[in-house]
């Protein structure tokens, strides 16, 4: 028996699982979040960091030192994926 959504009126029996927007599976969808949701963060915590370093007149080696300290989540991200993608997982 269906439990009750936030509709009361009844729904035709389906064989398979719900639909899901655009199509795509809910695992679809959570690679896609990570891979380009994770990655539009990156890009805007760069910007963060590229601001940070001007509004602070830190220079070419204090901006380094920016981008090394608070960019170094990226790394490990970004590496992760090489390697996942060398290895040929998905």
């Amino acid at each position: 028996m269906r439990t009750a959504t936030w509709s009361s009126r009844p729904r035709a029996a389906r064989a398979g699982p719900e639909p899901m927007p655009f199509g795509l599976t809910e695992a679809e969808i959570a690679a896609f979040g990570l891979t380009f949701g994770v990655g539009a963060f990156m890009l805007y915590m760069v910007f963060i960091i590229l601001q940070l370093a001007h509004e602070s007149k830190a220079g070419k080696f204090g901006t380094f030192v920016l981008f090394l300290a608070l960019g170094f989540g990226f790394i490990g991200f970004i590496a992760k994926g090489i390697i996942k993608w060398m290895l040929g997982g998905h």
